[in-house]
């Protein structure tokens, strides 16, 4: 497998407006713009940082999965997401050697990316996304 950067750090958030405000008006990052993706029933929102981004995450349902994330363990970093040159080798990879997948197979994220998520349990407790960027 061949991680080629951290893509983005996730960090979900009650309300994009509300929490954009620390990232653009006090760290002065550009606001780039937000996504919908319903499959994962979220609104998106990204900032660049260097080569990476920060990615705010509002659920768009109560029982969506950011939604959860917030009740559980409140707002915060939900996820590190690792730039992969091939995600379905990667997957083939980690399954070989014994990492819990949440996606068996890659989806579409944010941004036309393709995704997959491993689970906590396999990763010392943290959500780690997997993207490729075509």
């Amino acid at each position: 497998m061949k991680i080629l950067k951290i893509d983005h750090l996730g960090i979900a958030v009650k309300s994009i407006d509300a929490g954009k405000n620390f990232w653009s008006d006090v760290l002065d990052l550009k606001f780039e713009g937000s996504e919908t993706v319903e499959a994962q029933k979220v609104t998106t929102a990204f900032f660049p940082v260097g080569e990476s981004e920060v990615e705010l995450l509002e659920s768009t349902a109560p029982d969506g999965p950011v939604a959860k994330y917030i009740e559980k363990k409140g707002e915060g970093i939900q996820h590190v997401a690792f730039r992969v040159e091939d995600i379905e080798a990667s997957l083939e990879e980690l399954k070989e050697k014994g990492i819990r997948l949440i996606d068996q197979t890659p989806r579409i994220g944010a941004g036309g990316a393709k995704i997959a998520f491993l689970h906590p349990k396999s990763t010392n407790g943290v959500l780690v996304e997997l993207c490729q960027r075509d």
